[in-house]
């Protein structure tokens, strides 16, 4: 019934996705690009579908969830080479990502109302829809299902805080977790906690997180000689440590300035920098404002776009310049924040006093620093393997991030266990993304053998 309502929910819905389209912000372009999804992909499926190759469809929600879906996608890529492949998303932030994916295609997603899936999937006709993590469309799964589609999950998770645990959205969701053929779980919990969702367990295999290997592999790739590392790399010659405080809502920065302030009163040195989640002109012009309220009126602020602009204007000799000598560097720079946690000492991640949760703690865990994060970090299984290890340290106020800050300032040793404890946690996640992988190539190849099956 909850089933039934659902599809009629879109289908009441779907006549109001014009005007929401001409909202402004992130929420209207989501819904044009959504509305558009489906021509888009048509589109691209009259000229570039190959129909003597298989299509895998990749589906994303954000860019988190992107990250664990690209070494999978990559790895098919090399492996399948003349497989195609189309990437979608559901989230505004995740644009620039998908295109720098090796897909044949990439957009968002289709609105999950009967008739744009039924226009999506017609052209494109992929063999296979591998969902990441956890952004399942239950009319997607459906349709689907009925045209012979193999369906698989990577990187399965249910976090203990997720609303999909709730009695309503297993009602709504079962049918469409029932239908799945294949699910890569991250660990055993995860297992037993889609199980109860709805997968069958013959069907769920334990294959890890993937975000490890991507972590891993983007930390590799990224070269010391990249103008935003050299950057950094100059600027802490002088051995003062950088304290690096990623993805930051304000209400981070209402707990983080403050401890940073308490640190440097008590004369311990520090470098911040320090990238807000979302680095708008507004945001941005706030964030220097309260930067010199809690720093002193000349904090030596300087913004990673004009750092970068002045160090390639400089002759090489003098970029060893009075501009390396910032105190407190603005990353306004996007798609840099997980090779900038290469130059730090430690990070904070951003989040843990906000709604939304936390972000990702396991890049600067794989760049092998210890990692900071506010109270509201208990729908993240990566913060729970950190503080397990102790590679990382919850602060529930300014004074406890101030003094944990201090410590790990001032106690080298303390900072370099942490440190250790937090790569190894990433070291042993390797391999998720070669067992994942294989379990789509698997899925893909028994289709192509019997695709009635």
């Amino acid at each position: 019934m909850l089933a039934f309502l659902y599809r009629l929910g879109w289908l009441a819905a779907r006549p109001l996705a014009a005007p929401l389209s001409l909202v402004g912000g992130k929420f209207g372009r989501a819904v044009r690009g959504r509305r558009a999804a489906a021509d888009h992909l048509a589109d691209w499926a009259a000229h570039g579908r190959s129909a003597s190759q298989p299509l895998v469809w990749f589906h994303a929600a954000s860019v988190g969830e992107g990250r664990q879906a690209e070494p999978v996608l990559r790895r098919l890529k090399a492996a399948r080479p003349r497989w195609q492949i189309v990437y979608t998303f559901s989230s505004p932030s995740a644009e620039r990502f998908a295109a720098s994916l090796p897909a044949d295609a990439a957009g968002y997603a289709p609105l999950d109302a009967a008739s744009d899936v039924r226009d999506t999937l017609a052209p494109l006709s992929p063999t296979a829809l591998v969902f990441s993590a956890t952004d399942i469309w239950p009319e997607l799964v459906r349709q689907a299902a009925s045209r012979r589609v193999a369906l698989a999950v990577v990187s399965a998770t249910l976090s203990p805080t997720s609303s999909r645990r709730g009695a309503v959205a297993r009602r709504i969701l079962g049918p469409a977790y029932a239908l799945l053929d294949r699910v890569g779980a991250v660990d055993e919990t995860d297992a037993r906690a889609l199980e109860r969702l709805g997968v069958r367990g013959d069907r769920i295999t334990v294959t890890g997180d993937t975000r490890h290997d991507a972590a891993l592999a983007r930390l590799a790739a990224a070269s010391p000689e990249t103008p935003h590392l050299e950057a950094l790399d100059a600027a802490r010659r002088d051995g003062v440590p950088i304290v690096l405080a990623g993805s930051t809502w304000p209400s981070d920065e209402r707990v983080l300035l403050p401890a940073v302030a308490d640190v440097l009163s008590r004369g311990v040195r520090l470098r911040l920098v320090i990238a807000p989640h979302e680095p708008t002109p507004r945001h941005l012009a706030a964030l220097e404002r309260r930067l010199r309220r809690h720093l002193g009126a000349d904090p030596k602020v300087v913004r990673l776009s004009s750092l970068l602009a002045s160090r390639v204007a400089e002759p090489l000799a003098a970029r060893n310049s009075a501009r390396d000598s910032w105190n407190v560097l603005v990353v306004d720079v996007m798609g840099v924040l997980a090779e900038l946690y290469r130059a730090a000492s430690m990070a904070y991640v951003g989040g843990g006093f906000h709604r939304a949760g936390l972000h990702s703690v396991i890049e600067p865990a794989a760049a092998a620093i210890p990692v900071l994060f506010g109270p509201r970090w208990r729908g993240s299984r990566d913060a729970r393997l950190l503080l397990d290890a102790r590679g990382a340290h919850v602060v529930g106020d300014r004074g406890e991030l101030a003094r944990t800050l201090a410590d790990w300032l001032t106690n080298e040793p303390a900072r370099a266990a942490a440190a250790a404890a937090a790569r190894a946690v990433v070291e042993r996640g390797r391999g998720a993304a070669e067992h994942s992988v294989q379990l789509v190539i698997e899925l893909v190849e028994r289709r192509l053998l019997h695709p009635a099956s």
